[in-house]
């Protein structure tokens, strides 16, 4: 089989856990005999992630309407000009590979009439959904968004220019969503493919292995990406509320602009000597989940999935987490896992953290059930299910 891959970030070129579910089922559908290849966006990251080798057939040439964690806007040239170069770049690789499939990943910010493009080539398509894309996909296609609001206009600029002008990605393909939570926002949203299944993503467990039990220190632990409704600022306040020797370090990268909030917010309450912040490749995230004494999850928006409590739980770390989102369907209060109302704030957290810290017999329960859940979602088999689902395309 052979498959082109499109979206819009690929390793070691990333940001989050999309990308790098992207790049682990490219290496599973190639040790399964496919050919692959991959397409992405022109994005390089300012620090490429070192653990991660640059893949065969990766073509870093298309553009996209982000940057810098923003949508900056695009005059009407800059947008034909944008449409017309993705076009001809998809146009040469579906010439010059000759896929069997397309399957489509985080398409977000990109140039959705792609999504069409394919499909009148009589492409069979597929996509694995692990962010909200559908929703915000098109509301950040200045293309196709502003021709949306002149139908007519529209059909006579995509006459002229042969760029697609309105596309409903689901209208067709076979769709492959990392959560109950993203297919039913979807379908709330009226883009509800008529053949779509779930699969949670999962975790490499020849990386993620289960570490030495050590005594409680106050160590907590963010890791993921730096955004706003990641709710990093919680886990910041409820040192406050915590013991002096109680820290919080927070290792992940991402928007710039909120870390500086985050490190004024750490200086000014401050906690400057107790909160860290740091960066770490891919290879030494199970060493920095071991060396905590508990993960804190503190999303305070409804998460799509959410990896890094599966992982944490991968090394026999205990998670605190909100549950809100797609990260709810595996996380149970007391069981795997200490839950928190995200309304409670930093003192709903703290709280949180001293009864895990006063109850010895609770960390140990939550560990072994967290291992149990970290080994009932192996990232083999979502991959199995990402390549099914390009095979039913």
């Amino acid at each position: 089989m052979r498959v082109l891959t499109v979206g819009n970030m690929y390793p070691p070129h990333h940001l989050g856990g999309y990308e790098l579910m992207w790049h682990s089922a490219v290496a599973h559908l190639r040790g399964a005999g496919d050919d692959v290849r991959v397409l992405s966006t022109d994005h390089r990251a300012e620090k490429p992630d070192p653990a991660i080798a640059e893949d065969a057939d990766v073509h870093r040439e298309l553009r996209w309407y982000w940057r810098d964690h923003e949508f900056p806007r695009l005059g009407v040239r800059g947008r034909l000009a944008l449409e017309r170069h993705n076009a001809a770049v998809f146009d040469h690789h579906l010439a010059d590979f000759r896929p069997d499939a397309v399957c489509w990943w985080a398409m977000g910010g990109m140039s959705l009439s792609l999504i069409e493009r394919a499909r009148r080539a009589r492409l069979p398509d597929a996509a694995v959904v692990v962010d909200d894309w559908l929703l915000y996909g098109p509301q950040v296609d200045a293309w196709t968004r502003a021709l949306a609001r002149r139908p007519r206009t529209g059909t006579a600029v995509a006459r002229l220019t042969g760029i697609p002008a309105h596309v409903e990605p689901a209208a067709g393909g076979n769709w492959l969503f990392a959560s109950e939570t993203l297919r039913r926002r979807a379908a709330e949203a009226g883009h509800a493919p008529a053949r779509s299944a779930v699969a949670h993503p999962g975790v490499d467990l020849g990386l993620f292995r289960p570490a030495p039990e050590h005594d409680w220190s106050w160590r907590l632990l963010y890791c993921g990406r730096i955004d706003e409704r990641k709710g990093i600022d919680i886990a910041i306040g409820a040192l406050e509320q915590l013991p002096p020797e109680a820290t919080l370090r927070i290792v992940g990268a991402g928007n710039e602009g909120h870390l500086a909030e985050l490190r004024r917010l750490a200086g000014g309450e401050g906690l400057a000597g107790r909160v860290s912040f740091e960066q770490r490749s891919r290879d030494e995230l199970p060493a920095v989940y071991a060396e905590s004494d508990a993960v804190v999850f503190p999303v305070r928006w409804v998460e799509p999935f959410g990896l890094v409590p599966l992982e944490a739980m991968g090394t026999g770390r205990p998670v605190i987490a909100t549950g809100l989102g797609g990260s709810g369907e595996y996380l149970r209060e007391r069981e795997n896992c200490l839950l928190f109302d995200v309304e409670g704030g930093a003192p709903a957290l703290a709280d949180a953290v001293v009864a895990l810290a006063e109850d010895p017999p609770l960390r140990a329960a939550i560990r072994e059930s967290g291992l149990a859940t970290a080994a009932a979602h192996p990232e083999r088999r979502f991959n199995e299910a990402v390549r099914a689902t390009i095979e039913r395309a």
